[in-house]
Formats: C-alpha cells, structure tokens, sequence
C-alpha cells in the first residue's frame, strides 16, 4: 500500500478516445505515432497539458450531465446517446450477483463520474452502490464539491479509499496506457486482493511486443502530446502465468486504427479474476 500511495501523483492525462472517434479525419492515422526506446525519450517530445483548463471543460460537462441537460460526457465533451461499454456493465453486474446485489468500485483514474453516470441507470436497481474515484488532487476537490452524494465518493488515494470501504471491484479506463510503468503498478494492483479487475477501453497492437508512441491530440479537443502504450501480447501472458482467468470482450464504440502505418491497432476490455 505505501507504494502505491508514494505513486498515486503520477495519474494519467485525461482519456480522449471517444471524443477521438468523433474526429474521424484523413489525420487519424498521426494521432499516435513512433516506437520509442524509453517513456524518458518520449516524454521529452511531448508538451504535456494544461490540466486546470481541462478540469474545467471536464466539470462543466460532467455537471451538464448531473442536472439532467445532457445524456452523456466523456472526455469534456457531450453526446446526444450514451456509448455502453457492454462488456464492463455485464462485468459489473456479474460481481453485483455474487455479492448478494452490492457493487462497490474502485474507479482508478475516473475523472469526475464518466464510467459511473454511464452505467448508473443500469445499476441503480441493486440492494447497494458505491462507487469510489480515486484520481488527482485537483479533480478530487472538485468532485467533492459538485458532484459527491451517498452512492459517488472521492479520495485522494487508494490506501485512503480502502480504508473506508471494501471494494469487490477494480475498474481501470483507459489507465494502463499512460502509465510510465503500467506493469509496476499492475503488480500493486493485483496486491490489493480486489476480487475483480476490470480492464476497459484499453490500447493493444496486434504485435508480440508493446510499443510505446506519442499520441497528439487534436487540436479540436485541446492541444496537448503525451506517451501512450499500445500492449502487445505481454500483458495478458503476465496475468495468465499468474494464474488469473481472463474474459476479453470489444468495448463496442472505439474501432481499430492503424500505427505507423503498419501495425493494427485496437483498444479492447479484459475482466481479471484469481
């Protein structure tokens, strides 16, 4: 746990994948590109992001959402239908059903709610829901300001978070993929004992090897560069020696791209169990 908590300040840039989607342009293929040797190197040709500006852009939206004037934000932005992740909500439940109908999460890196106001209708009807995001200091302020209630909780960090409840479930969005060391922290994750782990709208290539890129972000949505992973066959092996049972399933909205004009990309979702 004390590792985790000396990691927890180095979250993720906000996910972007389905705002991604709508911008389906002749520039496509350059929104991630290169095979870098080190996250150190790349990092070092990416500008980063203004985070306090996204915060805002995130909480107006999200709160557009709360008060019922939109159906559905994800990434700062708004659509007029929500865009399931079947296979996360069927995983979701099947742990609500092997625990008397009580689900609580832990949303690593889960902005202000998206993945909870996606499935909160689905998952309304169960004896108890709580769903608990742990992500950067400034999104956790705000969270706690405008949108925490008696289902949605905030925290500044894991070790925080499991003191206070006992989730049955960890969701992981879009995370491992911009994590310096995404199987460091899989390891920390698995120690949690969690019963559950799903891994949701994730980048995988169709190469044995991972390949680490720089993803550029249209400008459209806001002008940032960072890392991005894309797992090749790696990831799932790890889990499989260690004896974990996988059920893989398509997230359903984000279609396969190609990268570096070769390599077949797609993002895609795993439910992990002991």
């Amino acid at each position: 746990m004390a590792k985790i908590k000396k990691l927890i300040k180095a979250f993720v840039p906000p996910i972007i994948f389905s705002a991604i989607r709508r911008l389906r342009t002749s520039k496509e293929e350059n929104i991630w590109s290169g095979n870098y040797a080190s996250w150190s190197e790349a990092e070092a040709k990416c500008t980063g992001y203004d985070s306090v500006s996204i915060l805002e852009k995130v909480k107006n939206s999200t709160l557009t959402v709360k008060n019922g004037e939109a159906v559905y934000e994800r990434d700062s932005m708004l659509f007029d239908e929500i865009q399931y992740s079947w296979g996360l909500l069927a995983g979701l439940q099947k742990v609500a059903l092997e625990n008397d109908g009580k689900l609580c999460v832990l949303d690593f890196g889960g902005s202000l709610g998206s993945s909870y106001y996606q499935n909160k209708e689905f998952l309304s009807p169960l004896n108890e829901l709580q769903w608990c995001i742990v992500e950067q200091a400034h999104f956790i302020d705000c969270g706690k300001k405008h949108f925490e209630d008696d289902h949605l909780k905030y925290y500044y960090t894991i070790e925080e978070c499991m003191t206070n409840n006992k989730p049955n479930v960890l969701l992981l969005s879009s995370v491992l993929q911009y994590l310096e060391k995404p199987y460091e922290w899989l390891e920390l994750f698995l120690e949690l004992n969690i019963p559950y782990i799903i891994i949701d709208r994730t980048a995988f290539v169709d190469n044995q090897q991972d390949i680490l890129t720089i993803q550029n972000v249209p400008e459209e949505i806001y002008k940032a560069s960072y890392p991005a992973w894309f797992f090749g066959g790696k990831l799932k092996r790890s889990l499989i020696e260690k004896g974990y049972s996988l059920t893989e399933f398509d997230n359903g909205f984000t279609a396969p791209t190609i990268i570096n004009r070769v390599k077949k990309a797609f993002w895609q979702g795993i439910i992990i169990k002991k």
